[in-house]
């Protein structure tokens, strides 16, 4: 077979290539359920078939609302064989989203995970017009189970899936995946086949792994970041595995012994923290071993600066220390691919000097998503590497960062002005990214176009660095830069609630008992020396002034982040009015 031409040709593909007896498995009901490739494509199959004596016609559009499970990749590529387009939404968006997007794309069918998901669907069926019918991966009695759809597989409709699938060409529309939205509302990214294929090949000729490797998945699939990368791992032949839930990526990791997998930065900082609070709990020596290996990492140049005295204590530290790290994250693991948000470069080091190599790439839903990655045998932390093979940058004047590609979108569904904005009649798509190269070769991002802000003196400032910096200190989880039109530079302040109790134990600070964390004097003090710290490192305009902490965590749920985990800036400064005014009263 050649090369693929539409998503739902990698099936096949894997089948003569590398035919597996682990194409995708699950954990259900405490055991983990494989797949294997034929057993993939008959599934996919079936459905299409099912499909098709529904009725769904080609253009029609279906989605996909659920964590990550087979059944996920099963209808997507079920979907993608009849000419139907896909529109994958986050489990975890508020309702109103949920009522936008269905309506916006004209949704005929909807399969939802389980419960819960059904019923905040079902509670808005009657406000999407054109929703047809709800379905559930999770068998539920009295409401439609997905596998109804596989019964209805008739086989005389064989020759008819087959011409569709014949009359499907690579640059056909297959998915509308709509963007988290940090600045108002959402759009619907088109992605052809062949913009996320491209994607995929690219991939393939710059990373690692093949079809030895065993991959576990724990970030959203319905996120362009995870669901290219679960193709790419489908097209070579690796074993994905799924983790029951974010909870359990820990026990999961244990159990499947990963070569590589794809994360977030939130996941590792969670990770080293856990790393360092046990650390912290050491009895001497091994607590002095400990930071000696940690403080040593910290000093790790992966550009080989490194001289023969380091590298011997580094030998050292690994085995000593940073063995036990390896067998947290399951014993075997070789890489790990970090996307969708800034990298604090210390993590990146500390994890590579502690033999877990760690790589950063970057991109948007727009670029299906990949624009440029380290690599594990080229890789400069702080940055995100350099174009991947087919794709092109530059930086604009502006500083703004371009790119031009065959993993470039279609364009916005039903909004062609947006379109015309985002990408110019040269075929630059406009990133809304601020990057800079270092070594005239790597891309560095520096700040969002649109977040950064003025002033009321007209100095610029570009917040993204200042909060990456910052959240590095063990007191804040999360924090947002503010200032625009005013005098100075401020701050937000989500505390790390957990180890700051930790730390109210460790110091005997009892009035936090009274008055809560964000009202206690002795915290917050300890709070102005970690920014008076950071502030070192920024000119004395960019420097944080004032600071309020804020009661509660700012979450997906609650509305304050995008699912990617990004900073919903207009949210959180509505939700902290009288914060705000606090900070900036009587100046």
């Amino acid at each position: 077979m050649t090369e693929p031409k539409r998503l739902f040709d990698i099936i096949p593909f894997q089948l003569e290539k590398y035919p597996s007896k682990n194409c995708i498995s699950d954990k259900k009901d405490g055991r983990w359920i494989n797949f294997s490739t034929g057993e993939v494509l008959s599934i996919v199959d079936k459905f299409s078939l099912g499909l098709l004596k529904l009725g769904v016609t080609p253009g029609n559009n279906l989605a996909i609302i659920s964590p990550n499970r087979s059944e996920w990749n099963f209808v997507d590529l079920g979907i993608l064989q009849t000419g139907c387009i896909d529109v994958p939404i986050y489990p975890n968006i508020s309702i109103d989203e949920y009522e936008y997007i269905l309506n916006d794309a004209e949704v005929k069918y909807v399969f939802v995970a389980d419960m819960d998901l059904y019923q905040k669907i079902n509670s808005i069926k009657r406000k999407v017009k054109s929703l047809i019918e709800i379905y559930t991966f999770d068998k539920i009695d009295g409401i439609k189970h997905w596998e109804e759809i596989l019964e209805l597989a008739d086989e005389s409709l064989r020759e008819k899936l087959n011409q569709l699938k014949d009359n499907i060409r690579s640059n056909d529309l297959a998915t509308i995946i709509y963007t988290s939205g940090t600045t108002g509302v959402q759009k619907g990214v088109m992605l052809s086949h062949d913009n996320i294929l491209s994607d995929v090949s690219s991939i393939q000729r710059i990373m690692p792994i093949n079809n030895s490797h065993r991959i576990i998945s724990f970030l959203p699939i319905c996120h362009i970041f995870e669901r290219t990368a679960v193709y790419f791992y489908m097209k070579i032949g690796a074993a994905i595995y799924y983790a029951e839930c974010i909870d359990k990526v820990g026990e999961n990791i244990k159990e499947i012994k990963p070569n590589y997998f794809t994360t977030v930065p939130r996941l590792l900082e969670k990770i080293y923290d856990k790393i360092m609070a046990k650390g912290r709990e050491l009895k001497q020596p091994k607590q002095a071993i400990f930071g000696w290996a940690v403080n040593l990492a910290n000093h790790y140049h992966p550009q080989g600066r490194n001289n023969v005295f380091y590298n011997a204590r580094l030998f050292a530290a690994r085995k000593l220390v940073f063995s036990k790290w390896m067998e947290a994250l399951g014993g075997e693991v070789k890489g790990i691919i970090s996307g969708a948000a800034a990298l604090q470069p210390r993590l990146g080091r500390i994890f590579t000097a502690a033999g877990i190599d760690i790589i950063e790439g970057y991109g948007l839903t727009e670029t299906s998503p990949v624009i440029t990655c380290n690599r594990f045998e080229d890789c400069y932390i702080g940055t995100v590497g350099t174009p991947i093979p087919d794709v092109e940058i530059k930086i604009a004047d502006s500083g703004e960062i371009l790119t031009k590609g065959p993993n470039v979108m279609m364009g916005y569904y039903k909004n062609p002005e947006a379109t015309k904005k985002a990408i110019d009649e040269d075929g630059w798509f406009h990133t809304g990214d601020i990057g800079i190269m270092v070594d005239e070769k790597y891309l560095k991002i520096t700040d969002r176009l649109k977040e950064i802000f003025k002033t009321s003196g007209g100095k610029f400032i570009a917040p993204l660095p200042i909060e990456n910096k910052m959240k590095e200190s063990l007191f804040i989880r999360n924090i947002m830069v503010v200032g625009e039109n005013e005098k100075f530079c401020a701050a937000l302040i989500v505390p790390e609630f957990d180890f700051i109790e930790k730390w109210c134990e460790k110091k005997s600070v009892k009035d936090y008992l009274d008055k809560g964390i964000t009202r206690s004097d002795a915290i917050k003090e300890r709070i102005g020396k970690e920014i008076a710290h950071y502030n070192k490192r920024f000119s004395h305009i960019e420097q944080i002034k004032q600071f309020e902490l804020v009661d509660n965590d700012w979450t997906v749920e609650s509305g304050e982040l995008t699912p990617t985990l990004k900073l919903k800036r207009k949210v959180i400064r509505n939700n902290n009015i009288p914060l705000l005014e606090k900070i900036y009263s009587g100046h």
